[in-house]
């Protein structure tokens, strides 16, 4: 009973989570006429801020300690902070500027990116289903560049600097609070010095456009670090099959929104290339559920190269 308790409150921290990064897109839009990079400056300092206090509660500092006499891991630490910082500030730019349906797609895409990355990177071997996903999403993007005149770049960009950060993110190994801290540290003076450079420019947002467009800015640290929190609280909980099968959640959602809340447009090319994607995704899910199957069938057989881990989004 306790075990089932257990797993019902990890689904709830689960669908909270990617409910949160799904929705985000709404958020996103109350914050202008800031620009994209001040709003990434911005959530950089704040969720250093919002981290911190976390830790704080928490007393979890000994890893800073462990991390700092590693240099390798600070200069992985350092990439990760890079990489995400180009996936968070495309990612906020494309929302802001109607974008939403295409940014929708590179998650859609970001596990079959992340399997094509385990084949060129790390040397795994692929299941046929596996190859024949890879195959429709490369389809998916021909047909979706013909639909829009040119390659979706946003897409591609998000899902390959996304699947990019979860591989270094896996030979990293910390925990989420503890790797966000680590990745904002690295980017938070440059960030600081961005906001009080355009402070001093009188170009920021942040003083000129009253108290609640301040405390929105500042909430940027709560928007990245609560989901954070809550999916931290679904991986314990929960097999990493069922937080594979909840990740979906986020894109689905921001596309639903991009197309009935911000009323983009999706011509019938685009469609054809998000249903060769969806389609890509079922062969993933169902070869990746049938080989845990057979996995606990046969506990002895070695273990089955399966569908990217779930990873935090934009």
């Amino acid at each position: 009973m306790k075990a089932q308790n257990e797993q019902r409150t990890g689904l709830l921290y689960g669908f909270g989570a990617y409910g949160m990064w799904g929705l985000v897109p709404l958020f996103w839009p109350l914050l202008k006429p800031s620009g994209a990079v001040e709003i990434l400056a911005h959530r950089m300092v704040w969720s250093l801020a919002v981290v911190g206090l976390a830790l704080l509660a928490l007393r979890r500092w000994g890893w800073i300690r462990e991390l700092l006499r590693q240099p390798r891991k600070l200069a992985l630490t350092a990439l990760a902070a890079s990489v995400i910082s180009v996936n968070w500030g495309l990612y906020i730019w494309s929302v802001n500027n109607e974008h939403v349906v295409e940014a929708s797609l590179g998650y859609f895409i970001n596990p079959l990116v992340s399997i094509a990355i385990g084949v060129l990177v790390l040397g795994e071997r692929l299941r046929r289903a596996q190859w024949v996903a890879v195959g429709l999403s490369v389809a998916a993007v021909l047909v979706l560049a013909i639909g829009y005149g040119r390659p979706p770049w946003i897409s591609l960009i998000l899902a390959f600097s996304f699947a990019t950060y979860g591989l270094i993110k896996k030979k990293l190994n910390m925990g989420g609070l503890e790797s966000l801290a680590a990745e904002t540290a690295v980017l938070f003076l440059p960030a600081l010095g961005y906001v009080l450079w355009l402070g001093a420019q009188g170009q920021s947002t942040f003083a000129s456009h009253g108290v609640a467009h301040a405390l929105l800015l500042a909430a940027t640290g709560l928007v990245t670090a609560i989901p954070l929190v809550f999916f931290g609280m679904a991986a314990i909980r929960v097999p990493l099959s069922t937080l594979g099968l909840l990740q979906y959640m986020a894109p689905v959602f921001q596309f639903g929104l991009g197309v009935l809340y911000f009323h983009e447009a999706m011509p019938p090319e685009r469609w054809a290339g998000f249903s060769l994607v969806w389609g890509a995704l079922v062969i993933l899910t169902w070869d990746a559920l049938r080989t845990a199957r057979r996995s606990r069938i046969r506990p002895a057989a070695a273990p089955a190269v399966l569908a990217s881990p779930a990873r935090e989004p934009a």
